[in-house]
């Protein structure tokens, strides 16, 4: 009999439902009733790939060769516990100067407006340094005061040596500790269970609003963004 301890899974998908998108910032969106989790990242950083490994669906999320196909801000109910917000990833320069007009009040009206919003998942490619459209982000968010998990994608793209220099260089351009760093594969599955803890976590914490709340320093519902760029 092996000695082996089997982990069991943080989260176990029993239900998985598309209830529906929100096209631009003021628009309709589901109601919010339940804990949300954002993901977001510049396009071709490997969200959709993350997503369908993160819930163990091949085809939850479509994986394209085309960056910046999502348009829209795509929210699933997951197990009727949260919602996952899937946000249209950013930085891809092909996309038309209207759209990326369009799509900066959407990601931030809804980053700084959505009354359920616990946390953020951004997500950075492990083999480059950030963009400036990623620090940029990353700013937005740091201003904005939600928790933010910071996941670094397609970690089996690099050897062993590679990988340690590229998470020193990242934990040196960030700023942060490296336990703050969570590496992913959406091809071995590393990381998987990690995140999958951590979003659990962070639905049943209280909400970071709340804290905001009782320190006065809360943006007000439906407040204008404040000129930070996403």
């Amino acid at each position: 009999m092996s000695d082996s301890i089997i982990t069991p899974d943080p989260l176990v998908i029993r239900s998985l439902e598309f209830i529906g998108p929100m096209a631009e910032a003021g628009g309709w969106r589901p109601p919010s009733e339940l804990p949300e989790i954002a993901f977001v990242g510049r396009s071709n950083v490997g969200k959709s790939s993350l997503l369908n490994r993160l819930v163990r669906r091949k085809a939850f999320a479509r994986v394209s060769n085309t960056p910046g196909r999502t348009r829209e801000i795509n929210f699933f109910r997951v197990n009727n516990t949260f919602v996952l917000a899937d946000l249209p990833g950013y930085g891809y320069a092909r996309i038309s100067k209207e759209r990326k007009a369009a799509w900066k009040p959407l990601i931030e009206g809804y980053l700084r407006r959505s009354p359920m919003l616990r946390g953020v998942v951004q997500l950075l490619d492990v083999r480059h340094d950030p963009t400036s459209d990623d620090d940029a982000m990353l700013s937005f968010l740091a201003d904005v005061g939600v928790p933010t998990l910071l996941v670094l994608t397609k970690i089996d793209k690099l050897r062993a040596r590679e990988r340690d220099e590229r998470l020193q260089a990242l934990t040196d351009h960030l700023g942060v500790d490296p336990e703050q760093l969570m590496p992913f594969s959406s091809v071995t599955g590393e990381g998987r269970d990690d995140l999958a803890e951590a979003v659990v976590s962070l639905c049943a914490a209280r909400s970071w609003r709340e804290h905001d709340d009782e320190d006065g320093a809360a943006a007000p519902e439906g407040a204008p963004p404040d000129g930070s760029h996403a």
